[in-house]
């Protein structure tokens, strides 16, 4: 990211939108893009090439000038995060898989806690975290914030026209050393647990609002933007067609086209508009993964499964093995999840509000399966077979299908897939979602196989016969790889411990 400073007049009032943009040209690439007020006569233009070389740029409206940048190639390294099919890359090509945390109210704690927050994170697995512009008021989180996004009216109310720069001077630099971790910030720009009037600003002061932050962010290379936390509990005061109109906003000032998705209490947001990067949910209908990754055809993150701890709500009480559990159903279901934190405490830090320090135990082993999963050929994508693929093919695909198995399994084929057509929808779903087999796959190079709770003493693959594999037992919990065949292919049949919590890797070697 680059920063051209200038100096020029100070501004009192209404200055969240002056008049200043820059062009910057480098080769046949152009990009306009619109700068801000910084406060004490000090104008700020940001910009991130995505391409080396040198930039000439000029700059007009509330100040002047011209000039040119050159951007190294290493400054370029790797580029933005961007959605690919169902998966992401950087924009090099290098896959992205994200394993993410929540701490929704980092920015909004004092120094010392953003500290030891940001030495936790240092020392996690995660490469993605989930945080607020706004303050969040809920259980276990009753602080004042130190700053607010804005200066106050003479009533009381918030000046969105003036911006309160102590705030976003503090809130960079916390982004700032999250950026140098390496670390992609999945950024919620609005959401509903409010005591301080932020939840029901105008629309049009919404927008406002929504003008400087990307004036001031855009150019941030590891930034996401994530419309809410729970966008359908702030309907008392945003209509569908709010929500939808700060999609269109967000995605038509933002001039390097981050990520964009919205997240969801209950009702799902619609994946398939077109500014919607990837899907986003809060659910714990995991085994409906790899309906949802062919429905919408683009990456899927359970950005809220439930969290680890001990709290006296359902959300904030799965213990750490759940928690690991989660994860790699997800992961061997070609999607990704997010992890939070909830151990009720004395002084009322918790991760997932506050931050401080990481407690629980699954971590390390969500530390285990990123090692895993990096170590594949490339991403995943669910492999839809057995009797949740069944449940979901019309009569014609089903006869279309039986001259493919063994005779012996035809009849009883018909009679399952008859039994099933017969059922409701909603009855189907919640019947066979615990029959799910959580398998994915990358192409014929590498297949995953998560085993949950079964407690399997051996099974049978079927592997391309052309081709030599080699299979590997994972320990999830106790994070343990055992080589268990080599030089495998066609049909195989492995013996297994005949104990749960237990995935089969099967990478090609030849």
């Amino acid at each position: 990211m680059f920063e051209l400073v200038f100096n020029g007049p100070v501004l009192g009032n209404d200055w969240a939108q002056i008049d200043l943009t820059a062009e910057f040209s480098c080769g046949n690439e152009r990009k306009a893009v619109k700068g801000f007020y910084d406060g004490d006569g000090r104008y700020v233009v940001r910009f991130l090439p995505e391409i080396p070389g040198e930039w000439r740029w000029k700059v007009t409206g509330a100040v002047n000038g011209e000039g040119s940048m050159t951007c190294e190639p290493a400054k370029c390294a790797h580029g933005l995060v961007r959605a690919v099919d169902t998966h992401f890359e950087y924009e090099d090509g290098r896959t992205f898989m994200p394993f993410g945390t929540t701490v929704y109210a980092l920015a909004h704690q004092d120094d010392a806690l953003v500290a030891q927050t940001l030495e936790s994170l240092k020392a996690a697995p995660f490469n993605k975290v989930r945080m607020c512009v706004f303050p969040k008021h809920y259980d276990y989180n009753h602080n004042e914030p130190p700053f607010y996004a804005f200066e106050k009216k003479a009533d009381g109310g918030w000046d969105v026209n003036r911006p309160c720069i102590a705030f976003w001077h503090r809130f960079e630099k916390i982004l700032d050393r999250i950026a140098a971790m390496d670390i992609q910030i999945d950024l919620i720009l609005f959401h509903p647990y409010d005591r301080w009037g932020f939840s029901a600003l105008s629309q049009a002061d919404n927008l406002i609002y929504l003008d400087y932050l990307l004036r001031r962010l855009a150019a941030f290379p590891n930034i996401w933007w994530s419309l809410a936390n729970e966008y359908d509990l702030c309907a008392e005061h945003k209509s569908l067609a709010d929500w939808e109109e700060i999609e269109a906003y967000v995605a038509a000032n933002d001039p390097y086209r981050h990520l964009l998705s919205n997240h969801n209490c209950m009702c799902f947001w619609d994946f398939n508009r077109p500014n919607v990067t990837h899907v986003c949910l809060q659910t714990k209908a995991l085994s409906e993964i790899p309906r949802w990754i062919g429905q919408y055809r683009k990456p899927l993150v359970i950005d809220e499964c439930c969290y680890e701890g001990d709290l006296p709500h359902f959300w904030g009480s799965i213990s750490g093995q759940e928690m690991v559990r989660r994860f790699w159903r997800c992961c061997a279901s070609g999607a990704y999840c997010t992890h939070g934190e909830t151990f009720l405490s004395e002084d009322d830090i918790l991760w997932w509000a506050r931050g401080g320090r990481l407690k629980g135990e699954s971590p390390k082993r969500i530390a285990f399966l990123r090692e895993v999963m990096e170590s594949l050929p490339g991403p995943l994508t669910p492999r839809e077979e057995g009797l949740l693929a069944l449940a979901r093919m019309d009569e014609a695909a089903v006869e279309a299908s039986l001259p493919l198995l063994p005779e012996q399994m035809r009849g009883f084929v018909k009679l399952f897939s008859n039994s099933i057509r017969r059922m409701g929808i909603e009855d189907r779903t919640a019947h066979l979602s615990g029959e799910h087999a959580w398998e994915a796959h990358c192409g014929e190079e590498a297949y995953l196989t998560y085993f949950d709770l079964q407690c399997y003493g051996e099974q049978t693959v079927k592997l391309p016969e052309d081709k030599r594999y080699r299979a590997e037992l994972i320990d999830v919990w106790n994070m343990t790889r055992e080589v268990i065949a080599e030089d495998i292919s066609g049909e195989t049949k492995l013996k297994l411990p005949g104990r749960d919590n237990l995935a089969l890797l099967i990478t090609r070697i030849q």
